[in-house]
């Protein structure tokens, strides 16, 4: 009995040691991982801290208080990294909508990483098998399967989803900068929280009349900033496949979300994007909202990126079809 009890309490510290370390190296004892990755859809608790600080973060607003200049800062910092995570991590490393130069594909991954939603390849990899397997039993994240809470955000925590897939992600792979990016996904979020509050701390000394420290800016430029970002992004996965029109017969349960596209930049128009999901746009017509492809195509324009895959002509062909189809059985 004490024999058992001394080989328990081993093994449970050494999980509780790994996981500690998976913070910061989340390739770190992979093997033990891809042990427990078949307990279906354990959720792995102390990864979960993470995600729960987070959110705990957020009550820090009660002591540091508000400013303009923080609040300002939260929404710009919100804007960016959800592009970063439409316009990057979903529509270049998930879906090669568009292509650019390592140097810019790199500079970008550091942009999406910052929005802490891990790494580029391990979210890109995970979006492709989505795609793969959208609304089945299969689905990392469907609403349709597994209810509400575990598409929005229980699958994040899982520790079937712990690692990153690299067989659906080959091409991305080979580039060791996103490979180390990918498995130390906590350098850049931690380095933007400092980042923040030598800003906050430098405002408070040289314009003491914004009202502004750095502990403020940290809790309004990176807690509060990224838990709403985190959200908004789940809505995608969760709000996206309950409510909304669909356009086009996906053989799933993507909709059309004129909100979901306003809070995400342009993501909403989930069912386009499931139809056509090689297109650079997802907003198909001028009424349908797509902040992300505006500032693509802006991009463009300077020679960072290039060749953005268009909507094909069929996409409009298709729907028009649909829609006289309607309204001759509404008749």
């Amino acid at each position: 009995m004490l024999f058992f009890w001394v080989n328990m309490n081993r093994s449970t510290l050494r999980n509780v040691f790994v996981s500690i370390v998976q913070w910061f190296d989340v390739e770190y004892g992979a093997a033990t991982v891809a042990d427990r990755a078949d307990a279906s859809n354990e959720i792995h608790w102390l990864r979960c801290f993470s995600l729960i600080n987070l959110h705990l973060g957020c009550v820090g607003v009660f002591l540091v208080g508000w400013s303009w200049t923080a609040v300002g800062v939260a929404a710009a910092l919100y804007l960016v990294r959800m592009f970063a995570i439409t316009g990057v991590y979903h529509r270049y490393f998930s879906h090669r909508t568009f292509q650019t130069s390592r140097f810019m594909q790199f500079l970008f991954a550091l942009l999406g990483a910052s929005a802490a939603q891990r790494g580029p390849l391990w979210w890109a990899a995970n979006h492709r098998e989505h795609h793969r397997t959208s609304d089945t039993p299969a689905d990392p994240h469907s609403p349709i399967q597994h209810g509400f809470w575990w598409s929005h955000a229980g699958w994040f925590m899982s520790t079937r989803h712990l690692l990153t897939n690299y067989s659906r992600i080959q091409d991305f792979a080979r580039f060791r900068e996103l490979v180390w990016l990918n498995r130390f996904d906590l350098v850049v979020p931690l380095a933007l929280i400092a980042l923040l509050y030598f800003a906050g701390s430098l405002l408070q000394q040289l314009e003491p009349g914004l009202h502004v420290s750095g502990l403020q800016m940290i809790v309004w430029g990176f807690f509060i900033s990224t838990t709403v970002l985190f959200h908004g992004t789940c809505t995608i996965n969760s709000l996206a496949h309950l409510i909304g029109r669909q356009r086009y017969d996906t053989g799933d349960a993507s909709r059309n979300n004129f909100f979901l596209a306003l809070i995400t930049l342009g993501e909403g128009w989930h069912n386009n994007h499931h139809k056509y999901m090689s297109c650079v746009r997802q907003g198909f017509y001028w009424w349908e909202i797509d902040i992300t492809y505006y500032t693509l195509k802006t991009l463009s324009w300077t020679g960072l990126i290039w060749d953005l895959k268009p909507v094909p002509a069929k996409a409009y062909s298709y729907a028009e079809q649909l829609q006289r189809a309607s309204l001759a059985a509404e008749r």
